[in-house]
């Protein structure tokens, strides 16, 4: 799964800039702080595509400069570029700030002890209080190494004029979802758009159904390389999904085009749903992103309890950089709850606290609600596995969603990795 700037910058390419802004002078600190009033300078790394976001960036550092005197320098990285420079600038030349994502891709360097545990700031500004489950997503044994910043709810999308007409309701349960396709057919429409071009849309579907099925703790083992591929509680979760391919539930063709254009298609009222997250909207004309609705993926295993895909971005505090005192107390005034809004309403994402306002975009609104009910979450398959196996699953999960019958050498080919990748 791409991460949202990642995905915005697809949908807008204009937003995509290499190294931007590296000499931006900015301050911050109050004066009534001693640990800052007495540092100098403090550099952050961004990976930061949403040129409004950026904006909104500078004017939080703006008005922390007025009451202060530290230099702060932000460097912003094009999105992809950042992933590779990343793992070098950690270990040499570290900022006092980064932009990452949580999970996996930040435990993978909390292992290299190259980001700081700042459990003492989620102390000090009691954010476990604010954050629920969302603290999960930076914490590693039971310590914080970095704040969790927008989200993305997977789940449903559907437009609500189509549903109207037609008489249709979400689908609540996997028959429902059948029973829907078979509507969508008879009308003439694709009952779910898919396009796996990029190949993580189809992770989407595993994931989802896995942790309908199985569990969270199971779909963690699986993703931690504790589970085999091969184990015998992944079969109901293939024999599902296989059964969705058979009944032609998906975009004939799906391999050829990627979400943007799957996404045009339910725009264009070609299909009835998509399984996606809140940038769903980035396929939509503007004048139609408000009869975009939201549905939680349906129920498979009755009772089983409510596990979600939801994806974090974060920022973190690097082992190796020179202030991080500084840091900190940037950290908490960017991350109240007026500037931490700010920040996630350029680009429309699910705030991760609690007790942050309402947002403009009804989709970010229905997605705070639906976290209500989530017992946990995950993150999504490519975040929260090892990068390597994760490569793999891409593949053999699209391969899967084009050849079924070749499960069986897809689960081998992918058991081979897990236990290459993880020294099983």
């Amino acid at each position: 799964m791409k991460d949202l700037t990642s995905l915005m910058e697809s949908a807008a390419s204009s937003r995509r800039q290499f190294m931007i802004g590296a000499g931006t002078a900015l301050a911050g600190v109050a004066l009534s702080c001693p640990a800052l009033a007495q540092s100098k300078e403090l550099t952050i790394i961004s990976n930061i595509g949403n040129a409004a976001q950026r904006e909104v960036l500078q004017r939080i550092a703006s008005e922390y400069e007025k009451a202060g005197r530290v230099k702060v320098t932000i460097n912003n990285m094009d999105h992809e570029a950042h992933k590779t420079a990343i793992r070098s600038y950690l270990v040499v030349g570290a900022p006092d700030l980064c932009f990452w994502f949580s999970g996996n891709r930040m435990k993978a360097f909390v292992k290299r002890d190259l980001f700081d545990d700042i459990s003492d700031l989620f102390e000090r500004e009691n954010y476990k209080s604010v954050l629920g489950p969302s603290t999960a997503a930076v914490t590693v044994d039971g310590k914080q190494y970095g704040l969790p910043l927008g989200g993305l709810l997977w789940g449903l999308f559907y437009r609500k004029d189509v549903f109207a007409e037609k008489g249709w309701t979400a689908p609540k349960t996997i028959k429902d979802l059948l029973t829907l396709g078979e509507q969508a057919k008879s009308a003439g429409m694709i009952p779910v758009s898919m396009g796996t071009k990029e190949m993580w849309p189809a992770a989407g579907w595993f994931d989802h159904m896995n942790l309908r099925i199985n569990g969270l703790d199971k779909h963690m083992a699986l993703m931690d390389g504790q589970m085999s591929y091969t184990d015998d509680a992944l079969k109901p979760v293939f024999d599902t999904w296989e059964e969705l391919i058979k009944a032609e539930m998906f975009s004939p063709n799906h391999t050829s085009f990627g979400w943007e254009q799957a996404a045009a298609a339910l725009a264009q009222k070609k299909a009835a749903m998509m399984d996606l997250a809140g940038f769903i909207k980035y396929g939509f004309p503007e004048d139609q992103v408000d009869q975009i609705a939201f549905a939680p993926f349906p129920e498979i295993t009755s009772g089983m309890a409510r596990y979600e895909d939801f994806a974090l971005n974060s920022i973190h505090v690097p082992k190796n950089a020179k202030n991080k005192q500084g840091a900190r107390d940037f950290l908490a005034y960017f991350y109240k709850t007026e500037n931490l809004s700010a920040f996630l309403e350029a680009e429309s994402a699910v705030p991760p606290r609690s007790d942050c306002p309402p947002s403009k975009d009804p989709l970010v609104n229905a997605a705070v609600e639906s976290l209500k009910t989530v017992a946990a979450t995950a993150q999504y398959y490519d975040r929260d596995t090892d990068p390597d196996m994760a490569q793999e699953g891409l593949k053999g999960f699209q391969e899967f969603m084009v050849k079924p019958e070749r499960r069986e050498q897809i689960l081998e080919r992918l058991e081979a990795t897990r236990k290459r990748v993880f020294k099983a």
